[in-house]
């Protein structure tokens, strides 16, 4: 019997907006392009009547059918539903999340007619499904092993729930890593022999839902993570939604209309304000338009570069401010970094980096790998490594990574108890020493948390456990070994020893309301393939619909050059703005039409059209 091909491991960016795949191949790093042909894929999830669908299709069905079209989702995994973060998204989005069992938050839609409520780690697992296919179409056979990147200040829950989703998706997940160490790796991998001497490397991570910076040290093969820092929920799309509210406030003082509950109209605006943004990086001023925003009123407006800079100021300055604090915690100079790194899409906001610029007096920003595929290079690389299939080069690389945030127990008081402190190398092991508060005490209760916090309850509660049998005795007598054990994914596992009974019994946290039980993986992964039939029915019908929509742009960009259609008789040029906006009306409808219609349209509309096209092109 033939041996099935097997391609080879590949390293995923698992974006809040877009996600890379990308893989070690022929001595290089290939970033995989989706059927697109881009080299990003939109980490959206949308369904429909008939299917669902992800990626790009999905993105474009988001301004039709915005209440059920997912996106962002990796702020919601691993949370609880009553996260304060949590309440605040929900507020911004347009489909709806409600409370699960266990306080787990849970995604509601509308799919092929019924309700159907899913995990974070579902969506997620069908954004990587979908990389997963990309990969597979590209090797033209099955891929099972990948590295998948977090951002660094992810927490445990964070990363069990993402590798959750990696096992969901049908990968063996070989490593959770962190996004700015797979920058670093993709910065100084082919600058390896010119690190003779230790050089310190900033890598300053901005996307576009988290923030992640981290200082490495490169010397020769061995990439040392020193320190990190960051917030998981700060980047693009948080300035995208300071431009939408101000441009829904203008609205409504124009206009006196209010559209804040009209989920349809707030996703065409959001979709031109992150327009205006990208234009602003490479222009001081741009418009921000939308025709028929609402009941048919067109919207435009004015957006400068200083009114952005101006709207978004506090976020900018926090992502200085946790500049200051990693390199505090690396106990390191700003003067002693040598290199910085740009990292992610919302790095590229000029006033991000004049900012940065200043705060290490003027030292040049490093721009020469592509901010958008530098984690997912990254991740192919550590890929390589740990299949044995990358070079000699690869294979000496040493990574030592590091834990974001402290772990220990809360103690009599709610005091927090600090067993490892942030930025420890990782993997490591860690033991503390614990003992009664009674006497006769028959068994100790513990509650881990992790964060910074002096008061335990403030910290983030990962799980409790409690060792029963203890040789009952005066208070303080007994010792109890705890040792916290921490992997190479950052994923964290205690266990508890009574060392004067010399009993040992290993202890690990019980999953909390974040995980999954393989029950439940085991369930996801069926229902997911079940999906698989799907993903290219809906292609063509979008496809068609676009290049309709497209036109109607075309033409109302076109019938705005006054020079142009003065040219058009004026009964001809009524009837090409009737049908223009009839069309514009039309498809601003719930469900993409057959290719046919949408076809059909296009021709009708093109024959009316022809007069002004062909004035348009003498």
């Amino acid at each position: 019997m033939k041996a099935e091909k097997v391609a080879p491991a590949i390293g995923i960016d698992l974006g809040t907006t877009y996600s890379c795949v990308a893989v070690w191949e022929d001595d290089h790093v290939e970033i995989i392009t989706n059927d697109q042909g881009n080299r990003t894929t939109p980490s959206y999830v949308s369904f429909t009547k008939e299917e669902r669908l992800v990626g790009e299709t999905a993105f474009n069905n988001a301004a039709m059918d915005p209440t059920n079209t997912i996106f962002g989702v990796k702020r919601l995994i691993g949370r609880c539903f009553s996260d304060p973060i949590v309440k605040e998204d929900i507020k911004l989005w347009p489909f709806r999340v409600v409370a699960g069992a266990k306080n787990r938050p849970k995604i509601v839609v509308k799919y092929k007619g019924q309700k159907k409520n899913f995990f974070a780690e579902e969506i997620s697992s069908m954004v990587l499904l979908k990389m997963k296919q990309i990969a597979e179409t590209y090797f033209g056979c099955t891929v099972h092993d990948a590295v998948i990147t977090v951002p660094a200040y992810f927490n445990d829950s964070q990363r069990r729930a993402t590798k959750d989703a990696g096992v969901i998706a049908g990968f063996n997940v070989k490593r959770i890593m962190d996004e700015p160490t797979a920058a670093a790796l993709a910065y100084g991998f082919h600058k390896i022999k010119d690190y003779s001497r230790p050089q310190n490397v900033f890598v300053f991570d901005l996307g576009g839902g988290t923030f992640d910076v981290s200082l490495v040290n490169i010397c020769g093969g061995h990439f040392e993570v020193k320190a990190t820092a960051g917030d998981t929920h700060l980047g693009g799309e948080h300035f995208d939604n300071r431009v939408l509210n101000y441009f829904v406030d203008e609205f409504q003082r124009k206009c006196k209309k209010d559209i804040k509950d009209n989920s349809r109209a707030l996703k065409r605006l959001r979709s031109a304000c992150e327009r205006a943004k990208r234009a602003l990086t490479a222009n001081t001023e741009t418009y921000v338009q939308v025709d028929c925003l609402y009941q048919g009123i067109d919207f435009s407006s004015e957006l400068t570069r200083d009114r952005f800079d101006e709207l978004n100021e506090d976020l900018f300055t926090k992502c200085i401010e946790l500049t200051g604090q990693c390199l505090r915690d690396a106990n390191v100079n700003k003067s002693d970094v040598d290199i910085i790194v740009l990292v992610g899409g919302s790095s590229r906001i000029p006033r991000v980096q004049k900012l940065l610029e200043e705060y290490f007096g003027d030292k040049k920003l490093h721009r020469n790998i592509n901010q958008d595929e530098a984690v997912a290079y990254g991740a192919a690389i550590q890929a390589a490594k740990l299949s044995g299939s990358g070079c000699d080069t690869i294979n000496k690389i040493v990574l030592t990574d590091v834990t974001p945030l402290s772990l220990g127990f809360g103690l009599v008081g709610d005091v927090m108890s600090v067993v490892v402190p942030r930025n420890t190398p990782i993997p490591t092991k860690q033991v503390a020493e614990f003992t009664t508060v009674k006497d006769g005490q028959s068994s100790v209760l513990f509650l881990v948390y992790e964060g910074e916090r002096l008061k335990a309850s403030s910290n983030h509660l990962l799980g409790e456990f409690e060792i029963f049998g203890i040789s009952p005795a005066p208070r303080r007598v007994p010792k109890i070994d705890v040792w916290f054990e921490i992997d190479e994914d950052g994923i964290l596992n205690v266990s508890g020893t009574e060392r004067d009974s010399g009993k040992m019994s290993k202890i690990k946290i019980n999953k909390d309301e974040s995980w999954l039980r393989k029950d439940e993986i085991a369930k996801m992964i069926k229902t997911l393939e079940n999906y698989k039939v799907e993903e290219e029915k809906y292609k063509k019908r979008v496809d068609a619909w676009t290049k309709l929509d497209d036109y109607v742009y075309e033409m109302s960009k076109t019938l705005r050059n006054q020079e142009l259609v003065s040219l058009i008789p004026q009964s001809v040029r009524k009837k090409i703005e009737d049908e223009i906006c009839k069309a514009s009306s039309w498809l601003d409808i719930d469900e993409v039409p057959a290719v046919k219609v949408s076809k059909s349209k296009l021709l009708e509309l093109k024959q009316i059209c022809e007069p002004i096209v062909a004035k348009k092109n003498k």
